[in-house]
């Protein structure tokens, strides 16, 4: 079972399986359950989206929100694939200080 949250950026939706969220509730329990929505607002309306340095078909979708942790970063990792079909997935998430890593890809102007 996974859920799909839209990303207009990839122009389309990225899933979101109960065992990706498993893992993230787990590995990042200040995210999970608790800012939730907050994930989808990351993909939905980023503030930056870096290449990750570790996977290069994966990418950083960044938002800041003042009302996390005092301001945090919430940071979306997407895996994109295109064969056999064009897919979309969440890898994990997870609350950060500062942002680190990565290639910037796009930002907000």
């Amino acid at each position: 079972m996974s859920s799909g949250l839209f990303c207009p950026y990839l122009s389309g939706d990225v899933e979101l399986s109960t065992e990706r969220e498993r893992h993230i509730a787990e590995n990042h329990p200040d995210l999970l359950p608790k800012y939730r929505d907050l994930i989808a607002e990351a993909l939905a309306e980023p503030d930056q989206i870096r290449i990750s340095a570790r996977f290069k078909n994966a990418r950083l979708f960044t938002r800041w929100f003042d009302n996390v942790r005092g301001g945090k970063y919430i940071v979306v990792v997407v895996v994109s694939e295109t064969c056999p079909v064009k897919r979309h997935w969440i890898i994990t998430a997870y609350i950060a200080r500062k942002l680190v890593g990565g290639e910037t890809e796009w930002k907000r102007s």
